[in-house]
């Protein structure tokens, strides 16, 4: 029995998240589900993170123990027939003995999409949050900076999070406009359940106004999610990249 280890590629609108749930559709159980199609037999899949209702990733990276006799290359074209169109496997390979997806990942990149128009962005819709009023691009890198570093993030930490520990560190976090667009990258060791949804509704308001860039410190420290600002929409947000090398992720942010 080997361990296979994918890169899975997901537009999350119709999934109620990543991880199984009773009377959900989320896209672990798509996955399962393609692989005992494929196979007739049951496999557990563990992704190196669990996004969101709503949320995509370009390239999640999920293991599991093949019980079958196939060959991780026959595992991506048999589960890909299986599978709905708005999931995908990229690539199939056997995985290292001990990886386990998300205690061997050094970091992740997930980056967070603001369409900044009064026009609606009709071929975006599922991938963007769209703003109508103006952000200043300026404003939310300054609102950004305080967070950069290891803290608390008990303020941006949703109340169905089961993370034993609220501390976490960003390594880089940047805006940059692409006209009509406002993204934000940002790389870190690992996220608390919608952290990067909570910053980004937080530095929004920094961004329209309503706060000076000042006051995300003071909402760090308080600790108190009744401090911060709202949870940006899941379909804004996708999962890029998972890091397993040090030096490669080093490189992706610096």
């Amino acid at each position: 029995m080997a361990s296979v280890r994918l890169i899975l590629s997901y537009q999350g609108t119709q999934y109620h998240g990543w991880q199984v749930q009773p009377s959900q559709v989320t896209v672990q159980q798509k996955l399962e589900e393609a692989y005992t199609a494929m196979t007739g037999l049951q496999a557990r899949m563990n992704a190196a993170g669990r996004t969101d209702a709503g949320v995509h990733a370009a390239a999640q990276v999920v293991c599991f123990e093949n019980l079958s006799p196939h060959e991780p290359e026959r595992l991506r074209e048999g589960m890909n027939y299986y599978l709905p169109e708005d999931i995908a496997i990229l690539s199939a390979e056997k995985a290292a003995s001990g990886f386990d997806p998300r205690r061997s990942a050094v970091g992740k990149h997930y980056r967070y999409q603001i369409h900044n128009s009064w026009v609606r962005p009709v071929l975006m819709r599922e991938f963007c949050w769209h703003l109508r009023e103006a952000v200043s691009l300026e404003v939310l890198q300054a609102a950004a900076t305080p967070l950069l570093g290891r803290h608390d993030f008990s303020a941006f930490r949703s109340s169905g999070c089961e993370a034993k520990s609220p501390v976490r560190r960003i390594d880089a976090l940047c805006w940059q406009s692409q006209a009509p667009l406002l993204i934000l990258d940002v790389w870190g060791q690992g996220f608390l359940k919608q952290m990067v949804r909570n910053l980004v509704g937080t530095m929004v308001e920094i961004g329209r106004g309503r706060w000076q860039p000042e006051q995300m410190s003071k909402i760090l420290l308080s600790r108190d999610r009744r401090q911060a600002g709202p949870t940006a929409p899941a379909r804004g947000l996708c999962m890029r990249q998972v890091f397993y090398e040090q030096s490669t992720y080093q490189q992706a942010w610096e």
